[in-house]
């Protein structure tokens, strides 16, 4: 999977922070890297621009699942990198699962939509799209008909998603959504797992779990072999690997002025150490 891995840096997928300029996430934690795998659908910007389309075309939930794919489609013909990552995962599922016994593949909004429109077409597979409400709609495998379905009694589900971090998405939104349906999710398939404990949580709801790049010391090790960090992000990026929390709090205390410039800082960052000081994440108060 070198080239996949290539591909992740190449498209800036995967990024590394500046020594001592850990990334602000969402969730008001910190770390040395962000990950946006969906830019392997060709670069950022065509990336930024599907999300875009999807968003727009959001409110007819019937209509939306063949615009996609017909973007995904036009994509994968002419764009060199997307068409191997996806001919890659396509490969990695028929290796790993007997596909004859794979009655669906779902995928949820909006980024798993980049990787399971485009599965769904080249395995022949009906497609269920799954919204953030927990409702679906079901596709033929080549978009042509979309329609409500309530009962997929014992269906078996293969999930696609881009990414996998603590499978919070699973558990909240696509494992319940599948379910509603009468149907099991067997299996899931990311581009990306980040090794944070989400295949363990997915597999204790009796869902196997694959995926083609596993964020871990290796990883981190062929970034630098590539000059792609230096030898104090690498150290960051292992300490961080071997304990995220405390590696994170070791860092805020040695550098104290990073939390107080973020609270300083734009809106985004400011808000997010602004959870980091409320919640006391990392137990500094």
């Amino acid at each position: 999977m070198s080239n996949i891995v290539s591909y992740l840096f190449e498209t800036n997928a995967i990024r590394f922070c500046e020594e001592n300029k850990p990334f602000w996430y969402t969730s008001g934690k910190i770390g040395p890297y962000f990950i946006n795998t969906h830019f392997v659908y060709g670069s950022e910007k065509d990336a930024v621009e599907l999300l875009s389309f999807i968003d727009e075309s959001l409110s007819n939930k019937m209509t939306l699942p063949k615009k996609v794919f017909e973007k995904v489609i036009e994509q994968y013909n002419k764009n060199s990198i997307y068409k191997d990552v996806i001919n890659h995962l396509k490969s990695y599922i028929e290796e790993n699962i007997d596909v004859s016994n794979i009655d669906y593949i779902s995928g949820g909004e909006r980024r798993d939509w980049f990787f399971s429109n485009i599965i769904a077409y080249l395995l022949k597979k009906p497609h269920i799209s799954i919204y953030k409400d927990l409702s679906t709609v079901v596709s033929s495998y080549n978009f042509e008909k979309t329609e409500s379905v309530s009962n997929l009694k014992d269906k078996n589900v293969l999930h696609i998603a881009d990414l996998i971090t603590v499978a919070s998405s699973y558990i909240r939104a696509w494992i319940p959504a599948i379910k509603n349906l009468g149907a099991n999710m067997c299996w899931s398939c990311t581009v990306v797992d980040r090794m944070q404990g989400g295949k363990d949580k997915l597999e204790a709801e009796g869902v196997k779990s694959f995926s083609l790049v596993n964020v871990d010391t290796s990883l981190f090790k062929t970034a630098f072999d590539m000059g792609i960090i230096n030898k104090k992000q690498l150290d960051m990026l292992n300490k961080f690997f071997a304990d995220a929390d405390g590696s994170m709090k070791e860092f805020l205390i040695a550098h104290p002025e990073f939390l107080e410039d973020s609270l300083n800082s734009d809106e985004k960052t400011k808000k997010r150490a602004q959870l980091l000081v409320d919640n006391n994440l990392y137990g500094l108060n």
